[in-house]
């Protein structure tokens, strides 16, 4: 006998996706028309948004939607969002080179292995994936670009991580609007199952 999987866990993981996606794009649009925000700023916000991120990434991962794929990396970036955002958050306002350093890195390692999603999803029949692959290398890009110039002026450093930002931002957004179908009374796995003699 199966039993229904709730998909609240699901809902709550691709919602989550979803707003910190979109505030990564209002955060990196900001930061690219107004690159004079106080670092402290920076770094706070950036911490903020990668603790949210990390809490909906291991949401996603243990959600286990249906394809299986915006979230199969998420186990270990979650935990990295996590340990980023905290550290992000102990002493922001001397931290801009570690932010951009640790962000870069993060966010192209996060691209390629959106091209691993984005290879997944053709074969899924996925009709567009190739958004996932274009934003993927279009945020590796930045990355490292990012990673490159530590040593740039703050302003341009500052224009980079928001352009970065914003990347990441639609790279997730376009990731999980494709790739997460929440379908109701989905069965669980068969390894999940309780099976009764007889049945």
């Amino acid at each position: 006998m199966y039993t229904v999987r709730s998909v609240v866990p699901m809902r709550t993981a691709k919602t989550g996706y979803i707003i910190v996606s979109l505030l990564l794009c209002l955060f990196g649009g900001m930061l690219l028309c107004k690159p004079d925000f106080s670092t402290a700023l920076i770094g706070s916000l950036a911490g903020w948004l990668m603790i949210a991120f990390g809490i909906f990434k291991l949401i996603g991962y243990f959600s286990r939607d249906l394809y299986r794929l915006a979230f199969q990396f998420d186990l270990a970036f979650g935990v990295l969002m996590l340990v980023i955002g905290i550290i992000l958050l102990t002493k922001p306002e001397n931290l801009l080179q570690f932010i951009c350093i640790v962000t870069g890195l993060s966010v192209t390692a996060d691209s390629l292995l959106k091209l691993q999603t984005a290879a997944d999803a053709k074969r899924f029949g996925i009709g567009r994936w190739w958004m996932i692959l274009l934003a993927g290398i279009l945020t590796g890009v930045l990355g490292i670009l990012l990673l490159t110039r530590p040593a740039a002026s703050a302003n341009l450093l500052v224009r980079l991580f928001g352009a970065v930002m914003l990347a990441e931002g639609i790279l997730n957004l376009v990731t999980v609007l494709l790739t997460v179908k929440i379908v109701r009374n989905q069965r669980p796995d068969i390894i999940d199952a309780y099976y009764e003699e007889g049945d």
